[in-house]
């Protein structure tokens, strides 16, 4: 499944990133928790360059508690980039997020600081506004690209924050991110099939929370392919339709909902490792298409070529 999801207000909001990043001081990029490196959008890093960076994991109550401490440390590491995991349930730990912003531009003391915020479509940026303004500021949902336009908010100690609509990138290149995040939701679901993110769901489950499964949806044999395991959930769910024949649309869909909502426990889906891994396969990838894509384009010319050749024989040949 390739994700080509890029609606026309995101790509406006890209220009006017570009044309505002010259005047901020810090940037502040909001990830979820569970997915960290497909949340965190390449654009960004290319075109905020040596620019500050907060890296704030919100969502971390759905995530893994471990991997999440094993994130933060990740970023840490780098001279321009700090990190921090939120809650939108833990307000004071949102609001400190102020405090960590002035330390990291201290030449700015007693001057107004110009921070940008961005993220994904549905990471929970407009919840972590409001909280830091201290007032509803922001629209807030679990429906993808709320925010539609750029806003400037006050939110105390010197700093303004410019708010930006969440924002993917043109083409998703890695596969498993496309997947990870439509499972997440920070995809519309008019541009992503069910049935598709329910199995890649149901292989990741089999594959690394099996117990979860079990005890979620009372299954007393563990399926042993993701289609077995759909149509249990189904069959447990009444999800029949004629000759009770299990419905996949709807038993995906269950699976993925539940995903989403964290009945199952805290899941975090990558790591450090898995990122510079999927990093180097994904280059490989986009290389292999580029030069597929210019070996066409030279045959295509040339198959133009040729026939403007023999038009022009076959002129030359009437005319005599």
């Amino acid at each position: 499944m390739a994700i080509q999801w890029f609606p026309g207000h995101m790509h406006k909001a890209r220009l006017e990133m570009e044309a505002v990043l010259p005047k901020v001081h810090l940037v502040i990029e909001v990830l979820d928790a569970r997915i960290p490196y497909s949340s965190e959008n390449p654009l960004l890093a290319e075109l905020r360059g040596d620019k500050p960076c907060l890296k704030v994991l919100a969502k971390s109550d759905l995530a893994d508690e471990a991997m999440t401490a094993t994130w933060l440390s990740y970023y840490e590491q780098s001279d321009s980039l700090r990190a921090a995991a939120v809650t939108s349930e833990d307000v004071p730990t949102i609001r400190r997020l102020k405090s960590i912003l002035t330390r990291m531009v201290p030449h700015r003391r007693d001057k107004t600081t110009a921070a940008m915020i961005v993220g994904i479509p549905n990471v929970g940026k407009s919840t972590i506004i409001n909280f830091l303004a201290g007032k509803k500021i922001a629209k807030t949902g679990n429906t993808p690209a709320i925010t539609r336009q750029q806003q400037q908010v006050k939110i105390g100690d010197g700093i303004m924050l410019l708010d930006t609509p969440g924002m993917l990138w043109p083409n998703v290149h890695n596969v498993n991110s496309g997947y990870r995040l439509a499972l997440l939701g920070s995809v519309k679901e008019t541009a992503m099939d069910y049935a598709d993110i329910g199995f890649f769901a149901a292989r990741f489950l089999l594959a690394k929370y099996p117990d979860r499964l079990a005890a979620r949806y009372e299954l007393d044999v563990m399926p042993e392919t993701e289609l077995e395991l759909i149509e249990a959930i189904g069959r447990k769910r009444g999800c029949l339709g004629k000759s009770n024949l299990v419905d996949i649309d709807r038993a995906s869909r269950i699976l993925v909902t539940e995903f989403r909502s964290g009945v199952m426990g805290r899941l975090t889906l990558e790591t450090p490792q898995m990122m510079a891994r999927e990093r180097v396969q994904t280059a490989a990838r986009v290389a292999e298409a580029a030069e597929a894509a210019t070996k066409k384009d030279a045959k295509r010319k040339k198959r133009f070529r040729d026939k403007q050749r023999a038009q022009r024989k076959s002129r030359e040949m009437d005319g005599r």
